[in-house]
């Protein structure tokens, strides 16, 4: 029987895979999500077969479920090997000490761990737009990685176009270069303010059916492959379980940190706990951006003005995600709009509080600072030569936090981007230029293609930025001149 999604604004809109994956947004902005009754268990005997499988075998057990039946069986282990190719995105356990183990991510093609997720987006909707003859231009914001592996996962493809906003000066040279030295499809758009502005951006697009049609000559032109996109979110459900089934655990629980940012990876390591894998503890860190754990152990959802931090790609007040997480514990949790222009009028209302206890028995959560990043970078090279990135850092400290006092359990750390893509911070931390990664010194001396949006963003009464009427109306403008209209 084949899953049906439904909006987290609205149960009544239910879907299959293929239309949540192509309209990459429910019509009332809610996040497409499935009942947690009807989220696949896995047995016993399946986890302890992943011991010997590979990557691409280990995803068509946790996908397939989710996906049947619109894509054949055949195609889709064609699909994965091709997505999870381990010539081109190897993955890799390291032992670090004891039963503390570092699941590598960050050897892919962007040197992201959004690669995974990118890459399975990318071929599977391709896969559909073949079958069925048709076209889509895919909406992303990026605060640092997604940008980079959604674009090289799109690369080429002549059924997509790729439309990402970044935030000017708030990533670095080498993940911006991800995006705008690739041309051909992919057009990357540096934008005046922060992250949550892009990500403003994105939605509105994403919803503007009109704009849509009349520049496109589809309505349903529109998708998305931010970690608001099923096709995203589904994925990231895969590694938990290729690290346990790496770490000869026998069925023992284990911990698993999370670094997070718009929290796509932390929700899809609930979705594998909730499909059986023995996770006794999902330990959630977070940057300075604390609007998560505050939440968590007060109850109130307060988004406030991002801050910066050296984990560039977590720099997420409001986590889009957070709305499927807060639905999985049986809550609400929507952005107010403007009647007439469904612009963001107030973000993370919360309609329905989720159940709290329950959340707080699975997940824990705390703000790593700014300063903390480098120290955790200084120790863990110090203590086992080990060199984590920024966001790797937030994992490894976040679970030392929880593990103060407590017993020593099995856990894993997700080490999400390559620190070569941080050579400040890294030589910041340990006085150690990083190794540059071969695909980013080849991008170094390429030219780029930036288009601007210009016009700054609107504070709104807490300090934060949302995208202004100005900034969304450049948009539209720059839009209309890079793409024909219909005739």
């Amino acid at each position: 029987m084949a899953i049906l999604y439904h909006s987290t604004n609205d149960h009544n809109e239910k879907t299959r895979f293929r239309e949540a994956l192509l309209n990459g947004m429910a019509s009332n902005y809610g996040l497409y999500m499935m009942p947690r009754k009807y989220i696949p268990k896995m047995s016993k005997s399946h986890i302890r077969a992943m011991e010997t499988e590979s990557y691409a075998q280990i995803a068509f057990r946790v996908l397939y479920p989710y996906i049947t039946p619109d894509i054949k069986e055949k195609d889709f282990k064609e699909i994965l090997e091709d997505t999870y190719d381990e010539d081109v995105i190897p993955v890799d356990l390291q032992k670090v000490t004891g039963d503390t183990f570092i699941l590598w991510l960050s050897k892919g093609p962007t040197y992201s761990f959004k690669d995974f997720a990118a890459r399975f987006f990318g071929r599977v909707l391709n896969y559909f737009l073949d079958e069925n003859g048709l076209k889509r231009t895919v909406i992303v914001a990026t605060s640092g990685d997604t940008g980079g592996a959604v674009a090289d996962a799109l690369y080429g493809l002549s059924n997509v176009s790729n439309i990402v906003f970044f935030p000017a000066n708030a990533i670095s040279e080498s993940q911006r270069r991800q995006m705008t030295t690739l041309w051909k499809n992919i057009y990357a758009f540096s934008v005046n303010g922060d992250f949550d502005v892009c990500q403003d951006i994105a939605k509105n697009l994403l919803g503007d059916n009109n704009f849509a049609a009349e520049c496109f000559g589809d309505r349903e032109m529109f998708t998305s492959a931010n970690s608001i996109s099923l096709g995203r979110l589904l994925p990231q459900a895969v590694y938990p379980f290729f690290a346990y089934s790496r770490m000869n655990l026998n069925g023992k629980e284990c911990i698993a940190s999370v670094p997070s940012g718009n929290f796509g990876d932390m929700m899809g390591t609930v979705i594998a706990k909730e499909m059986g894998l023995p996770i006794k503890k999902i330990v959630c860190g977070v940057n300075e951006n604390r609007e998560y754990p505050d939440f968590l152990y007060t109850g109130k959802y307060r988004v406030k003005a991002s801050i910066w931090s050296p984990s560039s790609a977590m720099i997420v007040s409001h986590p889009s995600n957070l709305a499927r997480l807060i639905e999985f514990y049986g809550g609400h949790i929507y952005d107010e709009r403007d009647d007439r222009t469904k612009r963001v009028k107030n973000s993370g209302i919360i309609k329905k509080m989720p159940d709290m206890e329950e959340m707080r028995e699975d997940i824990y959560s705390v703000s790593i600072n700014n300063e903390q990043h480098y120290s955790t970078i200084r120790n863990v090279y110090d203590t086992f030569g080990v060199v984590l990135d920024p966001h790797g850092a937030v994992g490894w400290k976040a679970l030392e936090d929880y593990m103060n006092g407590r017993p020593t359990e099995p856990a894993v750390v997700y080490e999400t981007a390559d620190p070569g893509k941080f050579p400040d911070d890294i030589t910041k931390a340990i006085g150690i230029v990083p190794e540059t990664p071969e695909g980013i010194q080849r991008q170094s001396s390429k030219k780029e293609r930036v288009y601007t949006i210009e016009n700054g963003p609107n504070i709104d009464k807490t300090g934060s930025n949302r995208m202004s009427e100005e900034q969304y109306v450049e948009v539209k403008e720059k839009l209309r001149g890079l793409f024909e209209g219909p005739s």
